[in-house]
């Protein structure tokens, strides 16, 4: 054998190696089977953030307190008023921003007594919660037709939408919540008819 012929040989038997070296496709005999593994990664759904009020109760019963001879005064608290925004901040419209406002009718009363316009009833509003930001902030006083004014024009009561709190940039409060409460006083000539009244004070979100 030539020293040619050799070096072919080994230059074959190299391919060969090299060949049976190679790695072979999934085989299966006839009438088995072989496996796939299929794989997903789902993310998580991510909801839209919401901008909504609460209010911890319906009603409140307003009592006798703080009378003279010349007006007679009922008094109680508004239920826990709550805003939440879960919103993220890229979520909110650029320059948003919100408030409650509420108004009241007038006192009916249940026996055809005459009415008490919603002028006689006043309110406090008070900050339970209003974050660290510093931007959520309560409305001020207003007082009843049969005050003074405390602020330029305000002995009007609640016949119209008055503030309750507010924030003037939306962005900066957004993924956290406040809560508010206000005193509430009903103020009437000291002549009133006796008899129960009843008034509905609706809180309003706006944006």
């Amino acid at each position: 054998m030539t020293i040619r012929t050799t070096s072919r040989l080994l230059a074959v038997g190299a391919l060969l190696a090299s060949a049976l070296a190679l790695p072979s496709p999934a085989v299966a005999d006839p009438g088995g089977g072989t496996n796939v593994r299929v794989t997903v990664d789902i993310e998580e759904i991510r909801e839209p953030g919401v901008l909504a009020l609460s209010i911890a109760g319906d009603s409140v019963a307003l009592a006798e307190d703080g009378s003279t001879l010349l007006v007679r005064q009922f008094v109680g608290t508004l239920p826990t008023v709550t805003i939440t925004d879960t919103r993220a901040a890229d979520e909110v419209p650029e320059g948003a921003a919100w408030a409650v406002l509420g108004s009241a009718t007038s006192f009916v009363g249940a026996a055809g007594q005459a009415p008490i316009t919603a002028g006689h009833l006043g309110w406090r509003p008070r900050l339970v919660d209003g974050g660290s930001t510093g931007l959520v902030t309560e409305g001020e006083e207003v007082v009843t037709v049969l005050d003074e004014p405390t602020q330029p024009g305000n002995n009007v009561g609640l016949v119209d939408q008055e503030l309750l709190v507010s924030t003037f940039d939306s962005t900066a409060v957004a993924t956290d919540s406040y809560s508010v409460d206000a005193g509430l006083y009903l103020r009437t000539p000291a002549d009133v008819a006796a008899g129960s009244y009843t008034s509905t004070l609706t809180l309003s979100l706006f944006e």
